[in-house]
């Protein structure tokens, strides 16, 4: 096992100590998890792995999809940056819209996330700029 596939299965084991099943709410755990760790930049790499090496795994490789993966930890490390949570309750309290599924859709195209782009590589938001980076033009 890699040092990635080690450090993402710990994190994961983390995330899911009290929880029966890996929803929404433990996918942001998660994130926010490799975030403190390790930084937004390497918490890209190591959660859009493990997730498509857990979608792999269960058969179902096409349900990993690279810009929702990489969006989702570019948001959750952005408001990690916010505040400086020691626990994730708090850090779940003081930033609920991460926990609408549907957050990216204010970002996002839904023509634009169904893309084979999307699925497989990084593609920037075309509806709104992410809050720390400039205006779309």
């Amino acid at each position: 096992m890699t040092q990635g596939a080690a450090d993402f299965e710990a994190l994961m084991a983390e995330a899911m100590a009290a929880a029966e099943r890996f929803g929404h709410r433990e996918h942001v755990h998660l994130t926010w998890l490799a975030v403190r760790r390790f930084g937004v930049p390497a918490a890209i790499e190591l959660v859009s792995d493990g997730i498509q090496r857990t979608a792999r795994y269960a058969g179902a490789p096409q349900k990993y999809h690279a810009t929702v993966s990489r969006a989702w930890v570019e948001l959750v490390g952005h408001h990690t940056g916010e505040h400086d949570e020691d626990d994730f309750a708090s850090f779940a309290d003081h930033h609920p819209a991460l926990f609408d599924k549907r957050l990216l859709t204010r970002f996002y195209r839904p023509s634009t996330l169904a893309g084979a782009q999307a699925r497989t590589g990084w593609v920037e938001p075309d509806l709104a700029p992410f809050p720390w980076r400039g205006r779309i033009s």
